[in-house]
């Protein structure tokens, strides 16, 4: 059964809560922390982009098309449509000789409000490249030029890109493939449902890739997690929880990755940890209270880092912007 991990405040009467699971496992899968349910079944949402992008290193398309840490940042983002994350997925289609039209992701405004303000102003319209998932989707479509796979079908669960990432996904969390359950997310592409274990295994080995994992497999991890501290503003964006986290602790080398629907992965590579959380009505808004209690309670304390401090109260404001409530986590190990 999901616990409850946040109280939300409205003055001093608790208004609503938030009931969740979450489990933090070793590499291994053995769980090390948890409450709730460690098993409980979800879909893995974008906190597994890390892992889609895997391929595209493994199959030779990073190297062969030049692509450098900070496109490969973007592949594993759900980014806010800033100036800087458009700019690095076209740089991703220039190099693989396409253009906006072939993604498929779905057009939204960017997710970041002066983003959205600034396309407004200058009188031009959001396009796929605003995607929160366009980076994904453009290191899709490299691995598909890589290996002359059809561009138009590849969000089929049946293409052969899918097939290959679902091959990824099953290996990294160690769930049969066949028990993958297969959904469609936001931005159209094949979602995994799958045991939060798994996911924290995976991310365990994103944290610190180690002798379990093939050669191949291991460097492309480590590929992965570097161009994600290198450029922790490509992976989310200005004013966005995962950004701050792997600013924050940027000397402990944390990950971080929000999925929707209140999925959220961290990865800490001085225990070789991974953790998976998620929030049983789908609300992320006590996600960074429920978090930052949790890293406190293993060792890794927001108090003085400032990119963090901000989230410490978590606090309730009105339209206002005055605050009449806060955000209180009840987590214990």
């Amino acid at each position: 059964m999901a616990e409850i991990l946040a109280h939300v405040y409205r003055g001093t009467l608790v208004e609503s809560l938030h009931r969740g699971d979450w489990v933090i496992t070793d590499g291994q899968g053995r769980v090390i922390h948890n409450q709730g349910n460690p098993t409980k079944v979800t879909y893995w949402r974008s906190s597994a982009k890390p892992f889609q992008a895997l391929p595209v290193i493994e199959s030779g398309a990073y190297d062969g098309f030049g692509l450098n840490p900070e496109e490969l940042a973007v592949m594993c983002a759900s980014h806010s449509g800033e100036v800087h994350h458009v700019r690095a997925v076209q740089s991703i289609l220039d190099k693989i000789g396409l253009d906006a039209s072939y993604l498929q992701c779905g057009i939204h405004p960017p997710v970041y409000r002066p983003a959205a303000e600034a396309l407004t102003a200058a009188g031009s319209q959001p396009s796929e490249l605003h995607s929160n998932c366009s980076g994904k989707h453009s290191g899709m479509l490299a691995l598909c030029q890589h290996y002359g796979w059809d561009l138009q079908t590849y969000l089929d669960p049946a293409h052969p890109l899918q097939q290959l990432t679902l091959g990824v996904v099953a290996d990294v969390t160690a769930v049969d493939r066949d028990d993958v359950i297969i959904g469609v997310d936001g931005c159209g592409v094949p979602v995994f449902g799958l045991p939060l274990t798994g996911m924290a295994r995976a991310w365990a080995h994103l944290a610190a890739p180690n002798y379990q994992v093939s050669g191949l497999r291991r460097a492309a991890l480590a590929q992965v997690a570097d161009a994600m501290r290198q450029y922790p503003h490509m992976v989310a964006g200005t004013e966005r929880i995962c950004t701050d986290l792997m600013t924050g602790y940027a000397p402990k080398r944390l990950l971080a990755k929000m999925g929707a629907e209140a999925v959220y992965c961290l990865g800490l590579p001085l225990e070789g940890w991974g953790l998976a959380l998620k929030i049983e009505d789908g609300n992320a808004r006590a996600i960074p209270e429920i978090l930052l209690a949790i890293l406190d309670q293993v060792g890794y304390p927001a108090q003085g880092i400032p990119e963090l401090e901000h989230y410490i109260p978590l606090v309730v404001r009105n339209h206002r912007q005055s605050v009449i409530g806060k955000i209180v986590p009840e987590v214990h190990l």
